[in-house]
């Protein structure tokens, strides 16, 4: 099985489109989104090509490969467009024997991990910063935002989960980065 994962879309058209492209050049079988999927929030300025119903209209189609958790800008309101589940706070895959926590990153995250195996693997988003980091025995991982930037270098992407590991990816499907199971 073959996971991309993306987090913080924001409502950007843009970002969507670019990652729906990178979805369909992996060819992955999963979309998985790490919340903030259509608002942009009070505290972020607004993305390029903002545009939550270009945003659905993209999304809806593919419902039955996308995979989402709740952020903290997503609402009961953009349940009510999007027409895949997107209000779980996490949830868990097993993948090559590991447990992998999906999460946004507002409740659960680097700084508050969940209790876990050792060896398990947490993905969250919310800072938009790409991260890969081993904490209290868990590889913590964060594809950063598409659409809001956060990080000194403003990479824009996404993250390739498969059974031998996790690669991080430029929207232009350039590696960049990578942990091996």
């Amino acid at each position: 099985m073959k996971y991309l994962v993306a987090s913080d879309l924001h409502g950007s058209a843009v970002a969507c489109e670019k990652i729906l492209e990178a979805f369909r050049r992996e060819q992955a079988d999963r979309l998985i989104l790490l919340g903030d999927i259509l608002y942009h929030g009070p505290r972020n300025p607004l993305p390029e090509g903002y545009d939550p119903k270009a945003c659905c209209a993209m999304l809806n189609p593919c419902k039955e490969t996308i995979t989402a958790v709740r952020g903290n800008c997503d609402a009961a309101v953009d349940q009510m467009v999007l027409e895949f589940p997107i209000l779980a706070e996490y949830l868990l895959l097993e993948v090559a024997g590991r447990t992998v926590f999906v999460t946004h990153g507002d409740v659960w995250g680097p700084d508050r991990l969940p209790a876990l195996p050792q060896g398990s693997v947490l993905l969250s988003g919310h800072t938009h910063v790409p991260m890969n980091e081993e904490r209290s025995g868990i590889r913590c991982m964060n594809p950063g935002s598409p659409s809001l930037p956060k990080d000194a270098a403003g990479r824009r992407g996404y993250l390739l989960l498969e059974d031998r590991g996790i690669s991080w990816k430029t929207l232009e499907g350039e590696e960049y980065d990578a942990y091996t199971f």
